[in-house]
């Protein structure tokens, strides 16, 4: 068995049976020696590009800002209790994009990109939780992580105009991570992550779709091939079936229309591989040249755009 040593002791194969979207997972000394390509005055001097997307979430009620910021807002935040989160700084800078070759054991066109945040002391999001598997690796100094269960849509939120920030805080387990360490969380656990000190974070995070955001690019794409010609045909029909109520009968004629689109293979995976390596960020392939693949029935697809 093969094992990759961002991992710790665990094999890839032990970690994807066991652990991949099914429980957290801590590994102390993740990246040993991490010398963390990016610093706060680093993420600061990017927040201020107007192409990088970036957030403050300030204070103990999180009071969020969107960037691009000026150079003299950094300088009225005081020097306690606020976060600075910059989105997908592997596009800009390539030795934070070097750290996705260690995830070489998951398909690189399932990555997302690499959110890097600054806190200082006592900085935090917010108890919260996200739909989507992610790694956090310690950078710089030490943040406090609790982690709790399982969310779901029911999961009591206070009253915030921008952020999730769950109502009720029960975590079963609390973990200080340092530079190098990192924890793995599954889709929809609850976490609170608190700065000890100043220090920055780097947050892997995979792409997870909505069966909304599916079907809306799928339907696009089979509009934009002429696919959608087929209409609905009635099912065998008798006398009484005349009446107010829709027979039960043509919901099987609903699936057989839609099953001959999905049963396509060819064309669901074809689409697909477009679908997933879409560039998050299309106005800046100009600028940073990315280019995303998957390979689909060993034929590989590319789409300019982010990392990846």
């Amino acid at each position: 068995m093969s094992s990759f040593s961002i991992l710790g002791d665990i094999s890839a194969e032990q970690f994807l049976s066991e652990y991949w979207q099914k429980k957290p997972l801590l590994i102390r000394n993740a990246i040993a020696d991490f010398k963390p390509p990016v610093d706060g005055n680093d993420l600061a001097g990017l927040a201020l590009e107007p192409e990088v997307e970036s957030r403050l979430v300030i204070g103990e009620k999180w009071q969020l800002e969107q960037g691009p910021f000026d150079e003299q807002r950094f300088q009225t935040l005081g020097e306690r209790d606020w976060t600075l989160l910059v989105q997908a700084v592997d596009l800009w800078v390539p030795e934070v994009a070097d750290i996705l070759d260690r995830f070489s054991f998951l398909p690189r066109w399932r990555i997302d990109d690499i959110m890097v945040s600054y806190a200082t002391d006592g900085g935090s999001v917010g108890p919260h939780f996200d739909n989507y598997d992610v790694f956090l690796l310690q950078g710089s100094g030490q943040r406090r992580w609790s982690v709790g269960g399982l969310c779901d849509d029911n999961s009591a939120l206070l009253p915030h105009p921008n952020l999730r920030i769950l109502a009720e805080q029960q975590f079963s387990e609390e973990w200080t991570l340092n530079c190098g360490d990192m924890l793995y969380l599954p889709p929809r656990y609850s976490h609170h992550g608190v700065s000890i000190g100043e220090c920055t974070t780097f947050s892997i995070g995979f792409r997870a779709p909505t069966v909304t955001e599916i079907l809306d690019d799928l339907t696009t794409e089979l509009i934009s091939q002429n696919k959608l010609l087929d209409v609905l045909k009635d099912p065998t029909l008798t006398p009484d079936m005349a009446s107010d109520s829709i027979p039960s009968a043509y919901a099987d004629q609903i699936r057989s229309l839609l099953n001959q689109y999905l049963n396509d293979d060819e064309l669901l995976l074809n689409w697909f591989a477009q679908f997933i390596t879409r560039s998050k960020y299309p106005e800046l392939t100009d600028i940073t040249g990315e280019r995303r693949s998957a390979r689909i029935n060993d034929k590989i697809v590319y789409c300019n755009g982010e990392r990846d």
